[in-house]
């Protein structure tokens, strides 16, 4: 006959070669481990000890769909507090942009008044270019040198 010791000793030979080859992963095969071990094996293995702590502070072991949960809330704020980083970014450009329009505006308005104000100067320069042909005062530096030289010349005699 097999006694109780050797029994548990083998069932935990047996849960460590499943646990090994991959046949009990997972949230729920670990909390069915511990209850098993910790409820059924203790009192026989001699973790009396064990059991009365389990019983004092016992542990709340999260099922799978509890840890995916939280898992997605986690992701999901996460997600959202990119959204709401991208959508103050976007603002911000959008009020670049905004800023950039003016200025560009600005800019226009100030080079067509150049351009207006470079028109109107050729225009006056042209007219008193013509004024001063009529009246005779349009003479190149050569010719006003030329003119004074023949008035000292007058002024000698």
């Amino acid at each position: 006959m097999i006694s109780w010791r050797e029994s548990g000793r083998k069932f935990f030979e047996i849960f460590e070669k499943r646990i090994s080859n991959g046949e009990l992963i997972g949230c729920f095969q670990m909390r069915f481990y511990i209850v098993v071990v910790i409820l059924i094996w203790s009192p026989y293995l001699g973790f009396g000890e064990l059991l009365a702590m389990q019983r004092k502070h016992p542990q709340v072991v999260p099922s799978e769909l509890e840890v995916i949960k939280h898992d997605f809330k986690r992701r999901n704020a996460e997600l959202e507090k990119n959204i709401e980083q991208m959508e103050e970014e976007k603002m911000n450009l959008r009020l670049d942009m905004d800023v950039q329009k003016l200025e560009t505006e600005k800019l226009r308005k100030w080079k067509n008044k150049a351009e207006g104000d470079l028109d109107s100067l050729k225009t006056d320069y042209k007219r008193l270019r013509c004024s001063m042909k009529a009246v005779g005062l349009g003479k190149t530096s050569k010719q006003w040198c030329q003119k004074i030289q023949e008035e000292k010349i007058k002024d000698d005699r």
